[in-house]
C-alpha cells in the first residue's frame, strides 16, 4: 500500500505482525479512486489483541470491493496458511486477486505454490506477481484493481492520502522504529500514544506515551544510562519529521499499563476496536 499510495502510512519491518491496526490508504486517480484498506494479517489469535487484530483484517474483507490477498512469495504457502487464507475468502462474493510479493528475491518453486493454491480456489479471480521493494509489477496491479472496482462516488477528497489524523501516524512511527531498534519481547509488548500535538509551535511539541506490560519492560526501553531510549527518541524524530516537513521535539514518556494486550478496558483505551466477548 506505501508504495501504490506513494507515502510511508503502514509501518514495515522485517518482524512479523507488524501492523495492529487498519490503516486506511487514498489514491486519487482522474476518474478512479482507491480506498485501501490495510489490515494485520490471518493470524491464530492468542489473546484478546491478536483476536481484536484478525476481527480488523475479517471485517474488511466482507466490506470490500475487491480483496487484494498478499503473499510473502520468500515463503511457500503452508497449510496452515491455505487453511486460514481459504476460510477468510470463503464466503466473498468481491473479486479476489492475489499479489505474490517480493518476487526479485522469491525462487520459483515459491511463487508456483501460491498459483497453485490460488488455481484451486474458486474465490481467486486473478494472480500478480509483484515487489514493493522495486516496483515490479505494481503498474499493472494498479490498473487491473481500478478495472474491478465498481462505479460509484468518491469518499474523499482527491489530494488526501490517508484517512486516520496525523496523531495516529506519528505513534506509528515511533512503534514502528521500537521494532528495529529492540529484540524479540519489547516490540509486541509495547503500544504508542500520541499525548500532546502542539502544531502551532516551532519546533512542534510531540509528547508520546510508549505504554509497556511490566515495569521490567520500562528498564529494557529507557536502558542503562538512558541510552537505548535516546537512540529511539533520535530515530524516531528523523522519522517524524520526514513525515511532517517540519521540526519536531520529541518527547517520549515510558509507562507500564499491566497486561494491557489482555484486557478490553486497556485496548480500548489504546483505540482498539475490541471483538465482543464469546
Amino acid at each position: 500500500m506505501n508504495r501504490l499510495v506513494g507515502e510511508h502510512l503502514s509501518i514495515v519491518t522485517p518482524k512479523a505482525q507488524t501492523t495492529w491496526q487498519r490503516v486506511t490508504g487514498l489514491l486519487t486517480l482522474g476518474d478512479a479512486q482507491l480506498v485501501f484498506l490495510d489490515t494485520p494479517g490471518l493470524l491464530e489469535a492468542r489473546d484478546l489483541l491478536q483476536r481484536s487484530m484478525l476481527a480488523a483484517a475479517l471485517e474488511a474483507v466482507h466490506e470490500a470491493d475487491v480483496v487484494l490477498v498478499v503473499a510473502d512469495g520468500a515463503h511457500a504457502p503452508g497449510r496452515d496458511d491455505r487453511e486460514r487464507l481459504s476460510g477468510a475468502i470463503a464466503a466473498v462474493v468481491a473479486p479476489v486477486h492475489l499479489a505474490v510479493n517480493k518476487v526479485d528475491v522469491a525462487g520459483p518453486q515459491n511463487v508456483s505454490a501460491w498459483r497453485r493454491w490460488a488455481s484451486s480456489e474458486a474465490g481467486v479471480d486473478r494472480v500478480h506477481e509483484i515487489s514493493a521493494s522495486t516496483g515490479h509489477g505494481l503498474d499493472d496491479l494498479r490498473e487491473a484493481l481500478i478495472d474491478a472496482l465498481p462505479e460509484a462516488p468518491f469518499l474523499y477528497p482527491e489530494d488526501e492520502v490517508a484517512a486516520a489524523p496525523v496523531r495516529f501516524f506519528v505513534g506509528e512511527l515511533v512503534r514502528e522504529t521500537i521494532f528495529e531498534l529492540y529484540g524479540e519481547e519489547i516490540p509486541y509488548s509495547t503500544m504508542c500514544q500520541v499525548e500532546e500535538f502542539r502544531e502551532g509551535e516551532d519546533p512542534i511539541y510531540v509528547q508520546v506515551n510508549v505504554f509497556v506490560e511490566r515495569s521490567s519492560q520500562k528498564g529494557i526501553l529507557i536502558g542503562a544510562g538512558g541510552e537505548a531510549i535516546r537512540r529511539l527518541g533520535i530515530d524516531a524524530r528523523a522519522k517524524i519529521e520526514h513525515f511532517l516537513g517540519a521540526r519536531v521535539y520529541l518527547d517520549l514518556w515510558v509507562k507500564p499499563l499491566k497486561a494491557w494486550r489482555r484486557k478490553r478496558a486497556h485496548l480500548g483505551k489504546l483505540g482498539f476496536r475490541v471483538p465482543q466477548e464469546e
